[in-house]
């Protein structure tokens, strides 16, 4: 306890003393974004979100996440990913003063980039025209929280020929989930390149 408080003393002073610093550490942590609602000690490569189980359309996402040069695979890299549920809402919890999206999950990458995802086919909000997608924000080590395209699904009927043809001009078809059958469960593969450090979306 000695030893925490005046590491705890040591880096107020530090912050005190170099207000650039203490204003780098505010800009670049975010403790608000839910990719912190679980202790990183806590995560593995394979995760599966709330109420799997008792969903129809169980999905199976897995894929390896590469450096920037889009070869090298990347380590302890946090994928986090929250979704509507199957009739297109957000179902929103709270705990204390806190809410949060129940359907979510967390995964880290091992030694070789790969991660493996249980979640389920999300529903499309049809009153707005709302496609199936699943959000993901990605974290590395010692780099900002940023957030990556939405993935989308190609079965998914409000997914025209045309916005596929938008979206293949801008070189974003990739977050287009092709989806197989295996062992009576659907399955798609998703592969993520980091973004270089010089062009990290922050949140």
């Amino acid at each position: 306890m000695k030893y925490l408080l005046k590491s705890f003393y040591i880096l107020c002073f530090f912050i005190a003393a170099n207000p650039i610093f203490a204003q780098e550490l505010e800009h670049h942590i975010d403790f608000n974004s839910p990719i912190y609602d679980r202790a990183e000690d806590q995560l593995t490569s394979t995760d599966t979100i709330p109420d799997f189980r008792s969903k129809k359309n169980k999905l199976k996402l897995t894929g390896t996440i590469y450096l920037s040069d889009g070869v090298t695979p990347a380590k302890d890299v946090i994928l986090f990913i929250e979704q509507p549920n199957e009739n297109g809402d957000f179902d929103l919890r709270k705990t204390g003063d806190d809410r949060y999206v129940f359907h979510r999950s967390w995964v880290k990458t091992d030694a070789n980039g790969k991660y493996t995802l249980y979640t389920f086919i999300p529903g499309g909000d049809r009153r707005y025209n709302q496609l199936q997608q699943i959000f993901p924000l990605i974290k590395t080590p010692s780099k900002p929280v940023y957030a990556v395209e939405s993935l989308l699904f190609e079965e998914d009927p409000l997914l025209t020929k045309r916005c596929v043809k938008r979206m293949m001009k801008k070189g974003d078809v990739n977050r287009i989930l092709k989806l197989k059958s295996e062992d009576g469960i659907l399955v798609a593969e998703h592969n993520i390149t980091l973004e270089s450090d010089n062009t990290l979306a922050k949140l």
